[in-house]
């Protein structure tokens, strides 16, 4: 959609939004694209809340401008189209618990046939992007290949060519803030996240049924900054984590996870790299207070490509209902030896106790039932086994969009979720 045909579309649209209040006072709202009939090219402003967008193509947001997503709004990609959204400028996608942002595809394709996505293409923020903002959003059914006619190609962006399988988000700009909560990331093909700089904090999301035949939940390159916690990876095709500094750019990487939960990750890539975290090229990298149970390995190295030598791996707890689990994670030159872990020999040691999730599930199995409760139960292993004493990189938090986000505190038990 042409930027006057848009602006035009606005006005119109306007008139039936009076009664709305706008949700950033800095932001450039003249070409609002919300509507019903389909957009593409360039647009920003702010979509309203609780409308419906449909995106018919690739969508850039220009560079100084932003797109505010208001709670409630469903984002609906076309799945001929497989659009891209080219970040040039900012992203605000704020929904809430209640009223989440929902990036999807149209309800006759989300089926079985579709569980592994790639029926669009991924947000993607060039080096001009300065903010992006995830908050009580929902994305799925993403990780479109791309082809010589998407705009990420034609612009240079990811990894500036066809036949690539895109992440949900990928970031470029090392100076960049970047803020995921509360967010779900599920139905993708390949990784949900590739970020190549940024100050990041990723706190309180899942990460479910994600890559066909491969992929990572969360994974970092060099010059990022991230604090990553409270996070759920369930049955994520390689690792819930792929943490490295390759790509040479300053800052090194530098990345404090802990209190995560990690479920039956790594199995269905049975190769080397396929397991729960995997750790390489000198990343500095702090684990803390997290459960790796079924998990195929626990934390993983490339020998030939270590971390820096200023990383932590501490209070883990390890938890496997096999017997070969148990085995796989035992430490040895390539799985690492942590602090305080809590870790056993045997099958069915230390159980975690989740309140409702039953550890025979099958480890291939990428199906994720939402009635599963991962909170402890009195009993648990994991309770009161954390530690509180180290540093996050944002102690004080990421501004964006003019609101101070902050990374939890660290927790007393293990893994993301307490008592009920």
């Amino acid at each position: 959609m042409k930027l006057k045909t848009l602006f035009t579309y606005a006005v119109l649209i306007t008139a039936l939004f009076t009664g709305c209040e706008k949700a950033n006072i800095d932001v450039d709202t003249s070409p609002t694209a919300t509507n019903t009939s389909g957009v593409s090219g360039e647009v920003y402003g702010i979509w309203t809340k609780g409308s419906v967008v449909r995106v018919t193509g690739d969508i850039i947001v220009p560079v100084n401008k932003s797109l505010t997503i208001e709670e409630g709004v469903i984002v609906i990609m076309d799945t001929l189209a497989r659009p891209e959204i080219i970040l040039q400028g900012n992203l605000y996608s704020m929904g809430t618990a209640a009223n989440p942002v929902k990036f999807t595809i149209e309800e006759s394709y989300r089926n079985q046939a579709h569980r592994f996505g790639k029926m669009w293409g991924g947000i993607l923020a060039a080096k001009t992007n300065t903010e992006l903002l995830l908050d009580n959003t929902i994305l799925e059914y993403g990780g479109a290949t791309t082809t010589e006619a998407s705009s990420s190609v034609k612009l240079g962006l990811y990894k500036a060519k066809s036949g690539e399988n895109t992440p949900a988000i990928w970031t470029s700009n090392v100076n960049s803030k970047v803020v995921v909560m509360n967010s779900t990331f599920r139905f993708f093909n390949d990784d949900c996240t590739y970020l190549e700089g940024g100050k990041i904090i990723f706190a309180n999301n899942k990460f479910y049924t994600t890559g066909a035949t491969g992929g990572e939940g969360i994974n970092i390159k060099s010059g990022c900054l991230a604090d990553i916690a409270y996070n759920l990876f369930y049955s994520t095709n390689t690792n819930a984590l792929k943490l490295s500094n390759s790509g040479d750019r300053i800052p090194q990487a530098h990345v404090v996870a802990f209190n995560n939960t990690l479920l039956n990750t790594g199995w269905r890539r049975p190769t080397v790299k396929g397991g729960s975290v995997w750790v390489e090229a000198t990343v500095y990298v702090e684990l803390y207070n997290n459960i790796f149970a079924n998990t195929r390995f626990g934390i993983k190295r490339d020998t030939k490509l270590p971390e820096d030598s200023r990383s932590v791996f501490k209070n883990s707890l390890y938890y496997g209902y096999t017997q070969l689990g148990v085995d796989q994670f035992q430490p040895s030159k390539d799985i690492v030896a942590g602090t305080n872990d809590i870790i056993g020999t045997l099958a069915g040691k230390n159980d975690p106790r989740f309140v409702n999730f039953p550890v025979s599930t099958n480890t291939d199995s990428p199906t994720y039932n939402e009635s599963w409760d991962f909170h402890l139960q009195e009993g648990s292993a994991a309770l009161n086994m954390g530690t509180k004493t180290f540093n996050r990189n944002f102690p004080e938090g990421l501004t964006v969009n003019g609101i101070v986000y902050t990374a939890p505190e660290p927790s007393s038990y293990i893994g993301a979720f307490g008592l009920k």
